[in-house]
């Protein structure tokens, strides 16, 4: 039985823009990936046909077609044959973490370095703002938030500390910066919160939010800023040396 979408109208229309430059399959299953790994989309869902994805992604139906061949290839999805048939996402406990294992073996240690200088400078923008122009309210409504979400085990931990980030670019009131946050996190979210599965790096991570929201309630623009920085750069670096590790081993 098909879910309904529960997700936003703003991380779903991030995954379906059309793709830059010259279009690959593995370009478009890179980004169905991370789409289904960041839950934006659900366990259950039915995918866009071949013919809807190729629109929205302004690429070939062949280009389609191996992309969503791809995502079954790794346990994502599955496809059903009938009237009420189409591709299905699947839930696993296991496929994340291979799937994610494995693009952390295909991406260079300079890409990864890039990607979390980047998410570090967005992020600390967003906190300089929020520190800046939040309001008693929404400081309050932030620490209501972060108290109530789980960082127990790495699935939940990942969902939330993107939902943090997230919710620091919409305290910043910048639309361009929750714009830029959704397209990131879309992209490269899963892959920068893998560091999330050990305990002692959310442990530390959580943390920093903490930090983080309390700089927010008390206007301390610095603190913020460079709390968020902090942060990004524990992940990044649990990235470049779990790749350096998986290089060895190859």
């Amino acid at each position: 039985m098909t879910q309904s979408p529960s997700t936003p109208r703003g991380p779903r229309s991030a995954v379906f823009t059309p793709l830059d430059g010259a279009t690959r399959s593995l370009q478009v299953a890179r980004r169905l990936t991370d789409a289904i790994l960041l839950g934006v989309i659900s366990p259950g869902e039915r995918l866009p046909t071949e013919a809807e994805l190729a629109q929205r992604f302004g690429v070939a139906l062949v280009t389609a077609r191996e992309a969503l061949s791809e995502i079954r290839r790794a346990g994502l999805v599955e496809t059903r044959r009938g009237r009420d048939g189409g591709s299905f996402v699947l839930a696993s406990s296991d496929t994340p973490t291979q799937v994610l294992t494995a693009r952390l073996r295909g991406i260079s240690r300079i890409e990864l370095a890039d990607v979390g200088t980047y998410e570090a400078t967005l992020c600390a923008g967003a906190a300089e703002r929020a520190a800046e122009l939040a309001s008693g309210e929404e400081a309050t409504r932030l620490a209501h938030w972060l108290a109530d979400a789980d960082f127990t085990t790495a699935r939940t931990a990942a969902r939330n500390q993107g939902g943090f980030l997230l919710e620091l670019a919409v305290i910043s009131q910048s639309p361009r910066l929750v714009r830029e946050q959704i397209r990131f996190q879309a992209e490269f979210g899963q892959l920068l919160w893998l560091g999330l599965g050990e305990q002692a790096i959310r442990h530390e991570v959580y943390g920093c939010n903490e930090t983080i929201v309390a700089a927010i309630s008390a206007g301390d623009i610095d603190l913020a800023r460079s709390t968020v920085r902090r942060l990004l750069k524990t992940l990044t670096t649990w990235l470049l040396k779990t790749k350096e590790r998986l290089e060895r081993a190859a």
